[in-house]
Parts: structure tokens; sequence; C-alpha cells
């Protein structure tokens, strides 16, 4: 595939590609019943992941490619699998995507390391809740695996943490060796698992916990009564009114505390 459509890797695309399927297949699989739902695969790339998708049953995805030379490796398999494969060129985070649905969707895919994060954001921080999306089933680097799932006290807990686990169930369902891609990426990766609530864990305002959660952990080391006070003058009287700790640090709070905090003060 790499010869015959001269796909090397662009760096500037954070292309890792994986061609296995076996392990593309069992990727699928851990998304769980496709025969429901209809699939979005952001970056499929040459579409590794895609023939896994479709050989466990996915009847419809819809893959959204930016690079113009995997275009032609998809419609190959688009022609094997008639009718049921949509191919997109363009960038994913300029498109509306739940315009390409008429059942619950899912999404699963090898996000490209460049833009994994902001996109992931974007779904969390949707202000319609629940989302067009059931589930999403994403390939991350492992570093950014365990800040999804992390529990507070974790080391890796942190705003990815919260935002992640306040509207969503999130678990890391394997980890893959740097040896399964072409070319081989310098860091481990993993498959997290992430299912949207009907309703969040908590009430809050989504402005206020964003803006409470971003400025908490952009000074981490630091106790929230401090911290926090950009916010609010007098935060630490706030925090004791609310029973949290002024000298606790952003990791040892909860959501459920966060939440708290975000839906007691009043920020513009």
């Amino acid at each position: 595939m790499i010869e015959k459509y001269e796909l090397n890797a662009k760096k500037s695309l954070s292309q890792n590609f994986i061609f296995d399927l076996n392990l593309t297949s069992k990727i699928a699989r851990l998304a769980g019943d496709l025969t429901e739902f209809e699939i979005l695969e952001i970056g499929p790339g040459p579409g590794g992941l895609t023939r896994g998708l479709l050989s466990e049953g996915a009847h419809k995805i819809v893959a959204i490619e930016k690079d113009k030379r995997c275009i032609s490796a998809l419609k190959e398999i688009q022609t094997h699998y008639p009718g049921r494969l949509k191919i997109i060129e363009g960038d994913a985070s300029l498109i509306r995507l739940d315009k390409y649905f008429t059942k619950p969707v899912k999404v699963v895919a090898n996000l490209p390391y460049n833009i994994g994060t902001k996109l992931l954001i974007d779904w969390l921080t949707a202000k319609d809740w629940p989302p067009f999306w059931h589930s999403l089933t994403l390939m991350f680097q492992s570093e950014v695996a365990e800040r999804i799932a992390a529990k507070p006290g974790d080391k890796s807990y942190g705003r990815l943490s919260v935002l992640s686990n306040w509207r969503c169930k999130t678990s890391i369902k394997m980890k893959l060796n740097p040896e399964v891609f072409y070319p081989s990426p310098r860091v481990t990766s993993a498959v997290v698992q992430i299912e949207a609530l009907k309703f969040p864990h908590y009430n809050a305002n989504l402005s206020n916990l964003e803006k409470v959660v971003a400025t908490a952990f952009n000074q981490r080391r630091k106790m929230l009564r401090s911290s926090l006070k950009n916010l609010e003058p007098n935060m630490e009287k706030i925090l004791t009114h609310l029973k949290i700790d002024p000298a606790a640090r952003a990791e040892n709070l909860t959501i459920e505390e966060f939440c708290l905090l975000a839906n007691y003060l009043r920020l513009s």
C-alpha cells in the first residue's frame, strides 16, 4: 500500500499507520457492537483500521481524511465494500460532523496525535448534551490516555481528566508498542474508550467549569486559594464556605468539588 500509493508518512500530519488486520479488527471489537451504529473515523490514512471496522460488521463508515494521497487507497477499500464507506477529503476540525449521520454514532479512530486532544476537548465540551456520538474509541499516546482516565490524586489527573469523566465513563482498553506502526513512533500508544452519559455525573455550568478547571491546573503546584485568586479575590473564604480545603491543590479536588465551585462562582 505504501509503495503503490507513495504514502511515506508525513511528520507534519502526525502519520503512523497500522496495517495488521488482526490488530485493527481487535481495536474495532473494542468499540462493541457496530451493527446498530454508524461509524465516524478521523484520519484513516490508507485504511488499516477502516478495513478492520468493515470486517467486523460496520455497515456505514464516514471517513474524513486530510491527506489527498490516501484517498486513492481508501477508494480501493470502498470498491471492495460497496455502499458501506463514505470518504470525505478535508480537515475534521473544520467540518460539521453530525450532518453525515442518521443513526447513533460511534467514533473509532487512530487520531493524528497533533489534533487528537483538540478534537477530544471539542467533543467533550459540546453545548448540547447528550452529544451526536454514543462512544469514542480512540488511540492516543499513552501519556494522553492516562490523563483521560486519571482519578483525583493520580499524577496524571488534570483538566482533561475532569472534562472526560464529568460527562462520560472512561477506560483504557489496550496498549500498543511502537513496532505495530509504520513508521514506529517514539512513544507507546493506548486505546481509550469514552462512553457518553445521558446526564453528567454532577450539574455544572459548562463555561464556568472550564474556566475553573483550566485556571486551577494552570498553576497545579499552588494551593487553590492562590491558583484561583484571579477568578475571585475572596477565594479562600468561598472555598471554606463550600467545605473545600483552601490549602488543597487542583490534583486533589474531585469532579464533584470542581462542579460545586463552578456553580457557586459568578464568572463572565
